[in-house]
């Protein structure tokens, strides 16, 4: 059950990494730095990973 919670919880970090991601391009359009878009990036590539990790462990339970 835990596993499936923090499935879930990842999935929603995916969905706060890509609009962390929009956010940071819009601001560089506004004229910000170009570290708003790394920024953006690095932590979309983190709650990736992350997902990644847990759908693996899900997967992992469900054929053991």
């Amino acid at each position: 059950m835990t596993d499936r919670i923090s499935a879930l919880l990842s999935a929603f970090g995916v969905l706060v990494g890509t609009s962390l991601l929009v956010l940071a391009v819009r601001e560089y359009r506004s004229g910000a730095s170009v570290l708003w878009i790394g920024a953006g990036a690095a932590i979309l590539l983190g709650t990736v990973y992350t997902l990644v990790r847990d759908v693996r462990r899900l997967r992992a339970g469900a054929s053991a």
